[in-house]
C-alpha cells in the first residue's frame, strides 16, 4: 500500500476547521479527510515552496493539457484546452453559474436533500431556489436514493433556467446510472435549462464503478452543461483552492467569465503545483484509498445494522460521505445535536441539507478506521443511555 491509511495524524494545532469547530468533540463532519495528501504532490509542494517566489500564478500548459488527457483517457470525453476555466473552488462556481445564467427571479432547480451550499447560491444571486425531492425508500433494510423523472420536472416552472445537478451525490452517495442520467438530460433539453453538474467526487467511486459525466453523454446536453471538477476532495487538498470549470459551448463560457469578472480571484500558484502533481503522480495513492474508504464504509454500514437497528444507513455507491436516518431512533430534538452533546461526535446536521433532511446526520468516514471506531462506540454508548 502506498499509503498508510491507518495511521492517525495530529491535526490539533495545525488550524483545522474540522478539528477546531466543535472543540474537544471527535470531528465526523465536513468533507476533509483525515489523511496526508499524496508524497508526489507534497514533494511538488516542497520544491515550490524552497523556490521562494509566491508570486500571481497562470495555469501551466501542463495541467490544462493532462485535464484534457484525463477526460479523454477516463471517459471518452473531447475536452480542448480552451473549454477549461480555472476556479479558487467548487462553491465559487455554483456562485458564479447562478449569476451568469437567467436574470433575477428566475428559478434554480436542486435536487435534495443536497450539499447546502446549492441552497445559499441562487439567494447569493438573486435567484429563485426550487427544490425536488429525491425519492428514498429501504432496499434490504439500507437507505436508498434515486432519481424519480415526475417529481423532478413537475418542480420546473416557467422561469426555470438552471438545474444544479450533484453527482456523485452528497450527501446520499449516489453515483447515478447511465439511464438515471439520460432521462436528466433529456428532460433539461426538452424544459430548456442549463445545467451545472457539481462532479467533485468523481474520482472517488467505490466497488470499481465509473463515474459517467453528464456532459459526455451527447453532444446535444454538453451543449448546455458547464461541469465543475477538482482535485480537492480525491487528493485531500481542499484547503488549496483548485478547481475548474468545463464549458463547451462558447456562449456559456463567455457569460461565465463575464459573471467572474472582477470578483473571482486567480487560482494560486500552490494550488496549481499540487493539482499538477496529484494528476500525473497521484493514481496509486487513489487507488489504495478507494479500497480503505471502501471498507470503512462496510465497517460502518455493518456496525449500523448490527448494533443500531432503530437507524437506517445509505450504503454510498461513491464519495466518504454516510448519510443516517435517525427519525426512529427516539432521539429528542435534534440529532446533530444530541450526538454532539451526548456522544462528543461532531457531525453534519442533515436540516441544513434542505428538504429530506429533517432528523439526519451526515457522517465522514474519510478518517483512520480506528478513529470511526471510536465515533461509533460513542455514539452507540449515546444511544444506548437515551
Amino acid at each position: 500500500m502506498i499509503c498508510d491509511f491507518d495511521q492517525p495524524l495530529t491535526r490539533h494545532g495545525s488550524d483545522s476547521l474540522k478539528w477546531q469547530r466543535y472543540g474537544s468533540a471527535l470531528p465526523l463532519w465536513v468533507a476533509d479527510m483525515d489523511f496526508a495528501a499524496p508524497e508526489p504532490v507534497l514533494a511538488a509542494l516542497r520544491e515550490r515552496v524552497t523556490h521562494g517566489v509566491f508570486g500571481y500564478g497562470a495555469p501551466p500548459e501542463e495541467l490544462t493539457e493532462t485535464i484534457c488527457a484525463r477526460m479523454a483517457d477516463l471517459y471518452r470525453w473531447a475536452v480542448t484546452p480552451e473549454q477549461i476555466v480555472y476556479l479558487p473552488g467548487l462553491v465559487c462556481g455554483l456562485n458564479v453559474v447562478c449569476r451568469a445564467i437567467g436574470e433575477p427571479g428566475d428559478g434554480v432547480l436542486v435536487q435534495t436533500p443536497v450539499y447546502p451550499p446549492f441552497l445559499a447560491a441562487p439567494g447569493h444571486q438573486e435567484r429563485r431556489l426550487i427544490t425536488a425531492e429525491l425519492t428514498a425508500e429501504l432496499r434490504d433494510g439500507r437507505l436508498y436514493y434515486r432519481f424519480d423523472a415526475t417529481t423532478f420536472e413537475a418542480a420546473i416552472d416557467s422561469r426555470t433556467r438552471l438545474f444544479v445537478l450533484c453527482h456523485p451525490h452528497n450527501p446520499v452517495g449516489r453515483a447515478f446510472e447511465v439511464e438515471e442520467l439520460t432521462q436528466l438530460a433529456t428532460i433539461c433539453e426538452r424544459q430548456d435549462l442549463v445545467v451545472c453538474s457539481d462532479e467533485i467526487h468523481c474520482d472517488l467511486l467505490l466497488d470499481g464503478r465509473r463515474h459517467t459525466p453528464l456532459a459526455a453523454l451527447s453532444p446535444e446536453i454538453a451543449q448546455r452543461c458547464i461541469t465543475l471538477m477538482a482535485p480537492s476532495k480525491t487528493f485531500n487538498i481542499p484547503g488549496l483552492g483548485a478547481s475548474f470549470a468545463i464549458i463547451q459551448h462558447p456562449e456559456l463560457r463567455r457569460r461565465f467569465k463575464q459573471a467572474m469578472r472582477g470578483i473571482v480571484p486567480d487560482v494560486n500558484i500552490l494550488a496549481l503545483t499540487a493539482a499538477l502533481a496529484a494528476y500525473r503522480h497521484g493514481g496509486e495513492w487513489l487507488r489504495d484509498l478507494l479500497a480503505y474508504l471502501a471498507a470503512n464504509r462496510d465497517f460502518l454500514v455493518e456496525h449500523v445494522a448490527r448494533h443500531w437497528p432503530e437507524l437506517r444507513a445509505t450504503v454510498p455507491e461513491a464519495t466518504y460521505l454516510a448519510w443516517l436516518d435517525c427519525r426512529n431512533a427516539g432521539i429528542a430534538g435534534n440529532p446533530q445535536h444530541f450526538f454532539l452533546e451526548r456522544a462528543g461526535v461532531a457531525l453534519n446536521d442533515g436540516a441544513t441539507f434542505g428538504p429530506g433532511g429533517d432528523g439526519f446526520v451526515r457522517l465522514n468516514f474519510g478518517c483512520p478506521r480506528a478513529t470511526l471506531a471510536e465515533g461509533l462506540e460513542r455514539m452507540g454508548a449515546a444511544l444506548a443511555a437515551r
